[in-house]
């Protein structure tokens, strides 16, 4: 897995490396495009909201939102992905702190329309997944929305399938969404499939 060190080095080329993967329906990130614009369309559907980014990387889908007149909060574990942020979105609330040890304080005094997060919770653990999804319910506003766009499967077999094609390419230190797994622990989840390894996870409050 890549510590902070590793993804300020690679900040510069993520872009890139990921429209490289998408454009040749690839894994990991076959179907990324259309995996934020599914989550860019349900976000503007309600102007002006606010919204929270948890691993933002460089901003590629809060940028767009920041440029439509919504209020940006972000939390990212590298320093370098929030510079590069920072730069498309100088007045949006971006704060460093790694995830997996829950949100940065100054987030934790706010209320939001929407909790994103894409391709960024595949570093927790099963267990730490149901927690955190737990502590962001309690961020939202009423009638608002957790969205996550990252690779996922339906069920464990389908995941399988897909390690098993992807062969040495598989990254062993990331934890996939497996949706019926989840299902047990937020019956109400629902989730958009939109490439062989990506979708669209959606939780409401």
């Amino acid at each position: 897995m890549l510590d902070h060190n590793g993804f300020d080095l690679w900040a510069d080329g993520y872009d890139k490396t990921v429209g490289v993967s998408d454009e040749e329906n690839t894994y990991p990130f076959a179907g990324y495009k259309d995996v934020l614009g599914n989550i860019f369309r349900i976000v503007m559907e309600k102007p002006g909201s606010v919204v929270l980014d948890i691993g933002f990387g460089t901003g590629t889908l809060t940028t767009k939102l920041y440029e439509h007149g919504y209020t940006i909060y972000g939390q990212d574990f590298s320093s370098r992905m929030i510079e590069l942020a920072s730069e498309k979105m100088p007045d949006a609330h971006l704060y460093q702190g790694d995830f997996t040890q829950g949100l940065t304080e100054p987030l934790l005094r706010q209320h939001y329309d929407y909790i994103v997060a894409t391709y960024s919770l595949h570093h927790l653990t099963d267990e730490q997944k149901i927690n955190f999804l737990h502590a962001l319910l309690e961020r939202l506003d009423e009638g608002g929305e957790i969205l996550i766009g990252d690779v996922a499967f339906e069920t464990r077999s389908k995941l399988e399938q897909c390690r098993r094609e992807a062969g040495d390419e598989w990254d062993e230190d990331e934890i996939y969404f497996v949706i019926d797994e989840l299902r047990r622990f937020f019956p109400e989840l629902s989730f958009t499939q939109v490439s062989y390894c990506a979708g669209v996870l959606a939780l409401s409050k």
